[in-house]
């Protein structure tokens, strides 16, 4: 059962591991001279004792950086579209071409026939998504080094570790348990991937930042934390501060940042402008810059009011803790989708047998008129 599960598999199969072939020679080509580009801008920027803003202006190009973002969408994509053509077809063309009665009639199991299918083409589902993940890691790794605001927590980078596994494990036994239910192929590809889709844009924004208790940090703003805020102006006479995240440390996935109060609990916006009610806050099609002393003067404002900031995040230390904790949670899922496969095709030993049996044709109009009834008399043929 083990050879023949693979005769059927293998076209798709060696189909999968050409793409990925094909990806990774390309992927380790461009990946060289990424890297040859990288250290060339490190060398030049360290003899100038200033790396702080190579990724903006020295390191990489704009083209490097459009096919990194592209590279870590595709991250989830592979695992959706392993899903589609290897997990939807697996069972579903079976029953569409009828073959599955020569397997079942010759003393091969159903739990047998599926067990074999789900070993063989999952295995390879799980190392294919993987396996792109690492090649595209391997490529990212020197913008990641570049990007001074780079965390592992954004969603591109984040889809680069071990959790791929697990979402190629998902999303093929959601095709296999979308084949087996609807027994057509085009369509058991159409749920997987809108239920995949669904499942892999809801999880990150419902589930992720629940997975481990985050951390709430109370600070007062500093100087460099009022420099690096996103926007700073007036409104209405009173002070219009966008909260940044500068009480969170280096590499931390901020998941929220709270209004900006004052020492006795007073929001930011109930402070009166000040110095900071310069040109830059004036209305116009194109507010005037302030000038150094000017901004140097807001700045000052700004830090004797004492303001506070609460962030919830979690620490860049957890990424692995949270890979492993999502990669089981999409284990999880597979193995109970594999469950209800196994008890969905033993449920009934007569059904799947007869739900694709070919239709008895009606006896032709003539054969009708000559059919024997009861009351007829025997007629015999002599040789």
């Amino acid at each position: 059962m083990i050879r023949f599960a693979w005769t059927r598999f293998r076209t798709q199969a060696l189909a999968g591991a050409g793409v990925l072939a094909i990806a990774g020679a390309v992927l380790l080509v461009t990946g060289i001279q990424l890297n040859h580009a990288y250290y060339a801008a490190a060398a030049i920027c360290k003899q100038q004792g200033n790396c702080a803003h190579m990724f903006t202006y020295t390191f990489p190009s704009q083209g490097y950086l459009d096919v990194a973002n592209s590279l870590n969408a595709a991250g989830l994509a592979v695992p959706g579209l392993i899903g589609m053509f290897w997990g939807a077809p697996l069972a579903a063309r079976e029953f569409e071409t009828g073959t599955f009665r020569l397997a079942w009639t010759q003393g091969v199991t159903r739990v047998r026939w599926l067990a074999a299918k789900l070993a063989i083409a999952g295995a390879a589902a799980i190392a294919a998504g993987e396996l792109f993940s690492l090649m595209v890691n391997w490529w990212s790794s020197p913008i990641h080094k570049a990007d001074p605001g780079y965390t592992p927590f954004t969603s591109g980078s984040f889809h680069t570790g071990i959790a791929p596994a697990g979402y190629a494990a998902f999303a093929f036994a959601l095709g296999v348990t979308a084949g087996l239910l609807i027994r057509r192929t085009l369509p058991a590809m159409a749920v997987t991937l809108a239920v995949f889709t669904a499942v892999i844009i809801a999880f990150p924004v419902l589930v992720r930042p629940h997975l481990i208790p985050p951390v709430q940090a109370t600070s007062t703003l500093s100087l460099a934390s009022i420099a690096d805020m996103p926007a700073v102006g007036a409104s209405n006479g009173h002070l219009s501060l966008v909260p940044g995240s500068a009480a969170a440390p280096p590499g931390a996935w901020v998941i929220s940042s709270s209004q900006l109060t004052t020492s006795d609990g007073r929001a930011s916006s109930s402070e009166p402008a000040g110095p900071c009610a310069g040109p830059a806050s004036q209305p116009g099609p194109a507010p005037v810059p302030p000038s150094p002393a000017a901004a140097r003067a807001c700045n000052d404002y700004i830090e004797s009011l004492h303001l506070r900031q609460t962030v919830t995040y979690q620490p860049a230390s957890r990424y692995w803790a949270f890979q492993w904790a999502e990669t089981a949670i999409y284990l999880a899922l597979a193995l109970a989708l594999a469950g209800f496969s196994f008890w969905w095709i033993n449920r009934d030993r007569s059904t799947a047998l007869n739900s694709r049996r070919p239709r008895t044709r009606q006896p032709a109009p003539a054969l009708q008129k000559l059919s024997v009834t009861p009351h007829d008399p025997v007629v015999s043929v002599a040789n």
